[in-house]
């Protein structure tokens, strides 16, 4: 088993409470059915800054990412599998999915 990120990218807030607390119901329905395959279950994103390299730093990150989860799974095969519930697909978004490589320290 291998730790993969889930890149969260687009999707937005929803706009009335309501609205917020049954998109959140959605994200834990779909957690809670990843049944123990959740290592992290992330946050959503605040503002950011990007810094390029020669040392400029500008407002806002020009990936348009807006959380992240790290999830458990077999291969890379069986983590886009679990991503393709993820309730930010149903709000415009899209998710990309990273192997993590341990590092010895």
């Amino acid at each position: 088993m291998a730790n993969y990120v889930f890149v969260y990218k687009g999707g937005g807030m929803a706009a009335t409470e309501a609205e917020q607390q049954a998109a959140m119901a959605a994200w834990m329905q779909w957690f809670g059915g990843l049944a123990g395959a959740v290592v992290d279950p992330g946050t959503p994103f605040g503002p950011s800054k990007s810094v390029g390299t020669n040392g400029s730093v500008n407002d806002g990150g020009g990936s348009r990412l807006t959380g992240y989860s790290v999830i458990k799974a077999d291969n890379l095969d069986s983590a886009a599998g679990m991503a393709k519930k993820c309730p930010i697909l149903g709000n415009g978004g899209s998710v990309e999915i990273y192997e993590t490589i341990p590092i010895p320290m």
